[in-house]
């Protein structure tokens, strides 16, 4: 067994080939592929091919190399769909919506009326957004 791959996991099953999957890019590092239930047509999957189970326990190598090919990736999507525009979101954690525990960034077309609306944001309360700020200050590295 691959000491890169989690044999439960069915984005490592892809990257190794025992799964199909509609291949988008492929280097040493990085695999894409798209969405098999896709917000919009498109929809494309950027994966580490080394199993991190979510952006907390990448090291700064993969993440300098996918922040670069999420550019390069979005420009091809969004110019191939023809779309208005484009989502790059991750989740990370259940609670957070990841479904697949396997680091990966979602790359969406967007356009104008397809219906999808933005998540919702709220006011803070007096005086919480000052606490608020202080608490992620004290603990950034």
């Amino acid at each position: 067994m691959d000491k890169f791959k989690n044999k439960d996991c069915i984005f490592c099953k892809i990257v190794a080939g025992e799964i199909p999957a509609e291949k988008i890019y492929e280097d040493d590092d990085l695999f894409a592929f798209l969405d098999i239930t896709p917000i919009n047509a498109g929809h494309t999957l950027l994966i580490p091919k080394k199993h991190y189970e979510n952006i907390f326990e990448m090291d700064d190598e993969i993440l300098k190399k996918i922040s670069i090919k999420l550019r390069d990736l979005g420009t091809s999507v969004k110019g191939a769909m023809k779309a208005g525009g484009l989502n790059i979101g991750m989740n990370n954690s259940p609670v957070a919506g990841q479904v697949v525990p396997h680091a990966h960034f979602h790359l969406i077309p967007r356009y104008l009326k397809d219906g999808h609306k933005h998540w919702e944001g709220r006011k803070y309360k007096e005086g919480e957004i000052t606490k608020v700020a202080g608490e992620i200050r004290g603990k950034v590295r």
